[in-house]
């Protein structure tokens, strides 16, 4: 059974920030000729990293507003320089846009049922695309859209 993970989007103003903070990290590590691979560091390894796995996607939380989702494509545990543990989160070069939703802020990622997750714009009855994220995520919450 699958199961995303949601985190919050630190220092990131919208999706277009978050798109060209992505694209700066690959075209760093292509300048340094190294692997041009998307990750997120994080302290603690999913204990649910087989159902994380089975499809599952980072659901990022910008600005205490669900926006945007990546494939994950793997979980890598590893020891940082000073000896404590953590995990990459390899994602998906491409940003799926979802349906704006409020999300209240937490500290860490927690694990995100599928059953409670956005669907994404291009599913969605009325798209949204055209609205700005805080105005679509407002007339969601009044029930207009």
């Amino acid at each position: 059974m699958t199961v995303n993970l949601i985190k919050l989007c630190v220092g990131i103003d919208d999706v277009d920030h978050l798109v060209r903070a992505h694209r700066a990290r690959l075209e760093a590590a292509q300048a340094k000729g190294e692997p041009e691979i998307l990750q997120h560091v994080t302290r603690n390894t999913p204990r649910r990293s087989q159902e994380v796995l089975d499809g599952g996607s980072l659901y990022w939380v910008i600005r205490r507003v669900v926006m945007v989702r990546q494939r994950i494509l793997g979980l890598e545990s590893f020891k940082r320089e000073d000896g404590r543990p953590a995990c990459a989160i390899i994602l998906d070069h491409q940003h799926i846009r979802t349906e704006p939703r409020k999300f209240r802020a937490f500290q860490g990622w927690r694990y995100y049922p599928v059953d409670d997750t956005p669907r994404d714009l291009a599913e969605s009855l009325h798209g949204g695309a055209e609205l700005p994220p805080a105005m679509a995520a407002e007339l969601r919450d009044l029930g207009l859209i």
